[in-house]
């Protein structure tokens, strides 16, 4: 009985008083990063930018990446854009507590009118705040689209104001 007692207790040791936690599920979403929109406008774009525009207009097709619990769209991207030593510059806006994209792939806001600059959408939803402050959650799709309407031309129909189209 005493033998049996102390197995039982030593199990219980081994198995029962274990640190190690189960090991996450990996969570992953898509991104994309399209300038397919200056394609329709190049006669607005600098000559020394249309180089720079991709004949399909897509600077990253859509690729699956792993990210951690808390991060955010901005995350991604910039590990994204990284990884694959595509330029990316952005700006803190503390008004916003966001980072502001302004280029990527060395295209940047107003380089195509004055409406022109980068936008992002989650789901085919263009939120209405900045990419550091959108969480993803497993299996969100993120696009990073290039306007040179306002996001009219890639589907947004927020206008200024909070109005919709």
């Amino acid at each position: 009985m005493k033998k049996c007692l102390i197995l039982l207790l030593c199990l219980f040791c081994l198995t029962g008083c274990s640190t190690q936690t189960a090991p996450q599920a990996e969570n992953t979403c898509t991104i994309s990063i399209s300038c397919a929109t200056i394609l329709d406008n190049m006669e607005l774009c600098a000559p020394e930018k249309q180089e720079l525009v991709p004949a399909d207009g897509r600077l990253l097709r859509p690729v699956e990446v792993s990210f951690s619990d808390g991060e955010s769209v901005f995350d991604v991207l910039l590990r994204v854009c990284r990884e694959n030593k595509l330029h990316m510059e952005y700006s803190d806006t503390p008004a916003y507590n966001s980072a502001y994209i302004e280029g990527i792939g060395n295209l940047y806001e107003f380089d195509v009118g004055a409406l022109s600059g980068w936008m992002y959408k989650v789901n085919e939803w263009f939120p209405n705040y900045g990419c550091s402050n959108y969480t993803l959650r497993d299996g969100d799709v993120i696009a990073w689209v290039y306007t040179c309407d306002l996001g009219k031309d890639v589907g947004d129909t927020y206008v200024v104001g909070g109005q919709s189209e």
